[in-house]
């Protein structure tokens, strides 16, 4: 689990580009982390699974 303060220093602005830092929505994971759901993959897989991100199917069906 993401510590408090990382969670909250990565949505603050950055002065610079370069020290943005992408962190899961759901948990504030920064590993493994799929830009166009903003999320990382545990919380993607999870939510996939559940079929709550609409587009998304199991490719095993």
């Amino acid at each position: 689990m993401a510590r408090k303060a990382m969670i909250i220093k990565a949505l603050r602005t950055p002065k610079y580009k370069t020290r943005k830092v992408n962190r899961c929505r759901i948990c504030g994971r920064a590993r493994g982390y799929l830009r166009k759901f903003e999320m990382c993959r545990l919380c993607f897989r999870k939510l996939a699974s559940e079929g709550l991100i609409p587009g998304v199917t199991k490719s095993s069906w």
